[in-house]
């Protein structure tokens, strides 16, 4: 027997207004039968005489809301009399205050979170503000379990903050609407719907998903409904009917189902693109702290080469993390050894603060902190970014450029890791020149976790740069797949939201191409492609796991490029 939905209407400021209210409701029930709940986001009680009478007749039973009516708390100063405390309780028959923040499971199994009031700006916080701590409150517990996909139903009184990127856009002032920490909570929570109100406006967004796909498992999508006041005088829709099955009741194919106009994730870019001045509003445990590196990258030289003292290289015991990953970019091809990460050739008397730097929620081989990380791949450290040999590199001179946190992919990328990530190709287009060579960059953000831009030279006098941008048109062809080429000065974020899967070369020109991976993709491409005959002429060594090297050679090949790049070494300067 199938699953019988939950019939659930959503209605949006009340505003005291319960008569216009509950007369709507009827009939509305009266037309397509009977509601299970009535959910109430919003304002709910008003201010005026007549608000207040109209409470009265439904507190003292003269008269009842026609249907399982549950109300959020104060969302102003105002509003705090009507309520008894912050704990949830029956107000009148058949009308219910759920609370501060809290879960309620209804019978049917349906779950639905909720937060009250808004966004505290000082502490205390006012009685009708919430607070981090009861975010935190609310989080933690629901995602600490293994279990955990999402919730049925977020309510909450303010709109969460950026909610219209990669969306349709609302008809509000979104420069001061909306709340950070209610955005951060949505993303945790992962809600099927989620309701707010407080802004006057009735906006339905396009449903947004909760995985990236392709990289992630599918999850079902978050759809996020803003309801206007009941009886307003422009008739903007306030209330919202739906049904619904309890998610802890749907077969997971069936709850993952993705409708075509389904968007990115609109928190995921913010969330991402963090500075040192932005913080997360919550947290549901402590942040780690990134570490600052120090490295010996010449323990065969004798004393370290000195930069400048933020970069100092100590000739002590070269603890620390460094991290060169396998050369198709196929994140990591076996186990790392490495330091860790938190090396002590810090020059006396500086006592700088660490610096933080996104971090990974699991082991990643490239995050220059983690332990997998083989730190003698380390050519140059930047404050962002640091540039590694490839392991299993096309040619000797074929390196990494990698940020030192975890970020995905370019287009992830906050503005000063991109800054310095700009410093380290200038400066390699200029050292592969003075070689006679042409320089080639890749990026494959598809099956891989932590952005390695690839870096291959070739030579001046086995190819024109046209002869490299044909190739990869052919070859592409060949596999059914279609480059598309980038307008100059369009920046990749443009075409390429966080979250989407795809190929991308830049060649020594400045010309872009661009490929949006649909379903699969050669995890060598760039590498076959570089190593063809019409290129480097080097087809054996496509496949980066038949180009490994020992230890020593490695340590060897390291020695020798980082003594070749140190003239245009801007980590270097003195």
């Amino acid at each position: 027997m199938a699953e019988q939905p939950v019939r659930v209407l959503a209605c949006g400021d009340v505003e005291g207004r319960l008569n216009a209210l509950f007369s709507r409701v009827q009939s509305i029930q009266k037309k397509t039968g009977p509601f299970d709940l009535l959910l109430c986001v919003g304002e709910f009680f008003g201010t005026s005489p007549e608000a207040e009478a109209e409470w009265q007749l439904y507190k003292t039973g003269a008269k009842k809301a026609p249907v399982h009516t549950y109300i959020l708390g104060a969302a102003s100063q105002e509003a705090v009399k009507s309520f008894p405390g912050t704990d949830g309780c029956e107000l009148a028959d058949n009308i219910t205050y759920l609370g501060r923040r809290g879960v309620f499971t209804g019978v049917s199994g349906l779950q639905i979170a909720y937060v009250s009031g808004r966004e505290a700006l000082q502490e205390p916080a006012p009685a009708h503000c919430f607070t981090s701590k009861d975010l935190s409150a609310l989080v933690a517990p629901l995602t600490g379990s293994s279990k955990f996909r999402g919730v049925d139903v977020l309510l909450t009184s303010q709109w969460p903050r950026g909610v219209w990127q990669y969306g349709n856009a609302p008809e509000v002032n979104t420069k001061f609407c909306g709340s950070v920490s209610v955005a951060d909570l949505a993303d945790h929570l992962k809600p099927r719907y989620h309701f707010a109100a407080l802004e006057g406006a009735h906006y339905e967004r396009l449903p947004y998903r909760n995985h990236v796909i392709l990289q992630e498992n599918a999850q079902h999508v978050s759809r996020f409904i803003a309801l206007a006041a009941v009886s307003n005088p422009t008739k903007k829709k306030y209330l919202y009917a739906f049904n619904i099955i309890p998610m802890k009741t749907m077969e997971a194919s069936e709850l993952v189902k993705q409708p075509q106009d389904v968007t990115e994730n609109p928190y995921r870019r913010s969330a991402r693109d963090k500075t040192d001045k932005q913080k997360t509003s919550f947290t549901t445990q402590e942040e780690e702290p990134a570490n600052q590196f120090f490295f010996d990258l010449s323990q065969k030289q004798g004393a370290g080469f000195r930069g400048r003292g933020r970069k100092r290289y100590s000739d002590g015991d070269g603890r620390g993390g460094g991290g060169g990953g396998g050369g198709g970019g196929g994140g990591g091809g076996g186990r790392r050894d490495g330091g860790d990460g938190d090396g002590d050739g810090r020059p006396e008397g500086q006592n700088k603060q660490p610096r933080r730097h996104p971090q990974p929620t699991g082991p990643c081989w490239f995050c220059l902190a983690s332990p997998q990380v083989e730190k003698h791949l380390v050519i140059s450290i930047g404050t962002h970014c640091y540039l590694a040999l490839a392991k299993g590199s096309l040619t000797p001179q074929h390196m990494l450029i990698l940020p030192i946190g975890h970020y995905q992919s370019v287009v992830e990328l906050s503005s000063e890791v991109l800054e310095e990530m700009e410093k380290y190709k200038s400066a390699l287009k200029s050292f592969y020149k003075s070689r006679g060579e042409r320089c080639v960059l890749f990026e494959r953000n598809y099956r891989s976790q932590h952005l390695q831009l690839q870096v291959v030279p070739v030579p001046l006098d086995r190819c024109t740069t046209e002869d490299i941008k044909e190739a990869f048109m052919v070859q592409a062809q060949e596999q059914q797949m279609e480059l598309m080429e980038i307008p100059e000065h369009t920046d990749l974020k443009q075409i390429a939201p966080p979250g989407t899967p795809y190929f991308y070369v830049e060649l020594d020109s400045g010309e872009k191409l661009y490929y949006r991976i649909q379903k699969h993709f050669p995890l060598q491409f760039g590498r076959e492609v570089l190593a063809s005959e019409a290129l480097l002429n080097i087809p054996t060594r496509a496949d980066w796991r038949e180009c490994k090297q020992s230890r020593e050679e490695e340590e060897d090949g390291c020695k020798q490029l980082r003594d070749d790049f140190q003239p245009y070494d801007f980590a270097w300067e003195d």
